[in-house]
């Protein structure tokens, strides 16, 4: 064993050296010869130090989980962490005892304090989906934590990487959870099935409205039209009626001027009458006179007819045989 030794240390250690139990020097990176049969070398690192854990857990509903992660730590107080531990080398730099290593668990049992509580809170489907939550509440019960404190130490990070239930009960979940989501997919097709009846239903009813509205407006023309033709209708029957009345009044108007003529002519002798409608055919007044004539038969003694007179009473048109005669010879 040497008598003279010399310590250089890195500026992410903390190196304390006691002589004869008195500190003599204390401080990060600091390198120096020392008297090894009389020195006492502390050697306290100063970088932060990850620590994993994995904790077994039961949550509010009685079911197993393992909590697992990693805390991040350093010391920041060296000092009184070498006064609770023991931090000392020998010659060539090894801890003497596993105190340094003691020092992640003492950090590890408040930690999984603090998990405990926050996982006998919650039932295991609620847990599972709370691990920012459950990181923030064991971070901040650490930096408040007495001893932390008392070991000079400081929670840089707790993080949980997972939260994992017993196989059976993972499986459990899955299926829960599978089921969960098989019904919702049936929810939302069966939703978009009756999205897409009561679409059709509508496209259907507006189909229906458009020919209710179009036989309605069908309906007003017909009636217009109809209302037109009544209207039509109404005006030539009063026309009709008008000219009925009108023919009636002419009608009774000549009944009366007929009448008056018969009342004024009923008791004169037909042979006055004709006279009086100035009808002086001589063949009408010759046949008269036969017809007097053939009254008074019994006073006529002989009568003598003519051939001539015969012949002009047959003829029914124009002058006599003799006067076209004549008037031939005169041409």
């Amino acid at each position: 064993m040497p008598i003279l030794g010399f310590i250089k240390a890195p500026p992410t250690t903390h190196v304390i050296h006691y002589v004869g139990g008195k500190r003599i020097r204390s401080g990060p990176g600091l390198s120096f010869f020392y008297w090894s049969l009389r020195s006492e070398i502390i050697r306290v690192p100063l970088t932060s130090t990850d620590v994993p854990y994995a904790f077994s857990e039961i949550t509010a509903d009685f079911q197993d989980v393992t909590v697992q992660g990693e805390l991040t730590y350093r010391i920041v107080d060296p000092e009184r962490v070498a006064g609770i531990l023991d931090f000392s080398v020998d010659s060539r730099s090894r801890y003497r005892s596993d105190d340094p290593t003691k020092l992640s668990d003492r950090l590890i049992h408040p930690a999984q304090t603090l998990t405990r509580t926050f996982t006998h809170r919650l039932p295991l489907q609620d847990l599972l989906l709370k691990t920012a939550e459950l990181s923030t509440h064991v971070l901040d019960g650490l930096r408040q934590s007495e001893v932390v404190g008392e070991l000079g130490t400081e929670v840089i990070s707790f993080n949980v990487l997972s939260i994992a239930p017993a196989p059976d009960m993972t499986k459990a979940i899955q299926a829960e959870s599978r089921e969960s989501l098989l019904r919702r997919a049936d929810e939302a097709a069966y939703a978009r099935r009756n999205a897409a009846v009561e679409m059709e239903r509508q496209i259907k009813e507006n189909e229906l409205n458009t020919e209710i509205a179009v036989a309605q407006k069908r309906r007003t023309v017909l009636e217009t039209e109809m209302a037109g033709q009544i209207s039509v209708e109404q005006q030539r029957a009063e026309l009709v009626e008008s000219r009925v009345a009108n023919q009636r009044k002419e009608s009774e108007a000549q009944a009366d001027a007929l009448k008056a003529v018969v009342d004024a002519i009923k008791d004169a002798d037909w042979k006055t009458l004709m006279a009086a409608t100035g009808n002086m055919d001589p063949r009408l007044n010759i046949a008269i006179a036969f017809r007097e004539l053939a009254e008074r038969a019994e006073n006529i003694g002989n009568l003598n007819i003519t051939p001539d007179l015969l012949e002009h009473l047959m003829h029914r048109g124009g002058n006599p045989p003799i006067h076209r005669a004549q008037s031939k010879k005169n041409e």
